[in-house]
């Protein structure tokens, strides 16, 4: 299938794609802001510059776009130049691989969260998710040793801790 756009016009509308600050990045920002988690964005000495540094708890937090790095809901995939697309997504999650091997060497807790996992209504469960992440690691920093490890958002086979008193979804303040 023929691209519906001139190369020129293609090349204008992937150059506005951000890389940084995206939607998905402030939701989880903002999130951790308001828990009162403090962190630096986009380190250049830790490899693959993390989205999200909290060097307190020596953990790390990539917000991934589905399409870009190739996660497993995302289905679609550009007809046009579809082989230039499979080996990028296929060098970008190799890369992503290497990177979070690189940090969990090192010291680091590697949190990845995905961009539908922010969707609406997926949102206030992810949310839940990293808060009870971040809970281990502090714990387990503050007591026993944790190795570093990656977490992948998603504790389905977990039971998870709830509050005894109802919950508002994140930004209700009523």
């Amino acid at each position: 299938m023929a691209d519906k756009m001139t190369p020129e016009q293609r090349h204008r509308c992937m150059s506005h794609i951000k890389g940084r600050d995206t939607k998905p990045e402030l939701v989880v920002r903002r999130w951790l802001w308001h828990q009162g988690f403090r962190y630096r964005l986009y380190v250049k000495s830790l490899p693959g510059r993390p989205d999200i540094v909290m060097r307190k708890w020596r953990t790390v937090i990539m917000v991934n776009g589905c399409f870009w790095h190739g996660h497993d809901c995302n289905k679609r995939r550009p007809s046009t130049n579809a082989q230039f697309w499979q080996d990028k997504i296929t060098r970008n999650r190799e890369r992503d691989a290497h990177n979070q091997a690189l940090l969990r060497a090192a010291g680091w807790h590697v949190i990845v969260i995905w961009e539908c996992q922010l969707s609406a209504k997926n949102r206030v469960q992810t949310l839940r998710e990293l808060d009870i992440i971040l809970s281990r690691i502090i714990l387990a920093q503050n007591g026993s040793r944790l190795q570093p490890q990656s977490y992948s958002m998603g504790l389905e086979d977990e039971e998870t801790a709830t509050a005894a008193e109802a919950t508002t979804p994140y930004g209700n303040t009523k």
